[in-house]
C-alpha cells in the first residue's frame, strides 16, 4: 500500500483530490476506475522559522551584514 499526502479542492459543493502522476502510472489507473481510498487529516509540519520568526540568529553569517 502507498502513502501519499494531496490537498483538497473544492468543486461547486464537493471536495476533490489528484492522484498523484507516479501513482496513477505505478497503478495503471484510468478515467471511470474504481479506487479505495481511506482518509486521514494529517498535520502540517511546522517549522522553527515558521513558529517564530525571530529574524537573523546569532551564528547566521547574514547578520554580520546588518
Amino acid at each position: 500500500m502507498r502513502e501519499y499526502l494531496v490537498k483538497t479542492r473544492r468543486v461547486g459543493d464537493q471536495l476533490m483530490v489528484a492522484l498523484p502522476r507516479d501513482l496513477v502510472q505505478a497503478e495503471q489507473l484510468s478515467e471511470g476506475v474504481l479506487v479505495k481510498i481511506s482518509v486521514q487529516k494529517a498535520q502540517k509540519q511546522v517549522t522553527r522559522a515558521q513558529q517564530k520568526d525571530d529574524g537573523l540568529g546569532v551564528d547566521d553569517p547574514w547578520r554580520l551584514l546588518e
